[in-house]
């Protein structure tokens, strides 16, 4: 089997398993809409604080809503023997990775997908107010879903797994988390878009550093 065919069938097989439970996409998105309405009562409609912590909201919503369902996907491999015959398999590991990853920055699209409304409607805030916020979008959920794949997969074969994952994934996540809200706030606050760009470009650094050394190693790490 090939490295992509190898990729696209791990991409399959979780999308028809959510297709069929929906256990991650409805434990997190139940979580975020929580968070989102919970914050619009806080803060008065239209206020100039509203639109300074928006992107705030906003990624914290898809930062911890993320972790939910990171630890559900992993579980529900690991109680079912999944992860085990994933890696006997005889493919390249970082091929079974790189379609987890894949496979949650699917969900992680479609929980934001689902959020920007919501925005608009309680916060009346347009997320993607400029055609450069769908590449922050982007980039940063695939950072998330790229770091958070790797943590999950170490986390999971402890026994302090719900605690473990945002320990290890929260603090490598610090920099795209803050380039990711800097970025949104700049867009929606009208701000000169000129400002946006180191942080995206940082984003994209951490994007392919990561993807580069992950790909390297992912190998010795798993069998670790």
């Amino acid at each position: 089997m090939n490295y992509f065919k190898a990729l696209f069938t791990i991409v399959k097989k979780d999308v028809l398993m959510e297709m069929r439970t929906k256990e991650v996409v409805n434990a997190s998105l139940v979580f975020a809409i929580l968070l989102v309405i919970v914050f619009s009562f806080i803060m008065e409609p239209g206020s100039e604080v509203e639109k300074k912590i928006a992107g705030g909201i906003f990624w914290m919503a898809v930062t911890f809503s993320g972790i939910l369902g990171l630890n559900k996907t992993m579980m529900s491999e690991l109680e079912g023997g999944n992860f085990e015959a994933l890696m006997l398999a005889p493919v390249d590991k970082s091929a079974i990775f790189f379609g987890k990853v894949i496979s949650n920055m699917l969900v992680l699209i479609l929980l934001e997908i689902i959020l920007i409304p919501l925005f608009l409607i309680f916060y009346s805030i347009n997320i993607v107010s400029h055609p450069l916020m769908i590449a922050v979008l982007f980039l940063a959920t695939y950072g998330y879903a790229l770091v958070g794949t790797l943590f999950s997969m170490i986390s999971v074969r402890t026994n302090s797994r719900e605690i473990m994952l945002p320990l290890l994934l929260l603090p490598i996540m610090i920099p795209i988390l803050i380039a990711a809200i800097l970025s949104t706030n700049i867009f929606i606050s009208g701000s000169d878009i000129i400002y946006s760009y180191n942080w995206i470009k940082l984003t994209a650094v951490f994007d392919i550093i990561f993807t580069a050394v992950i790909f390297g190693i992912f190998s010795a790490i798993i069998e670790e």
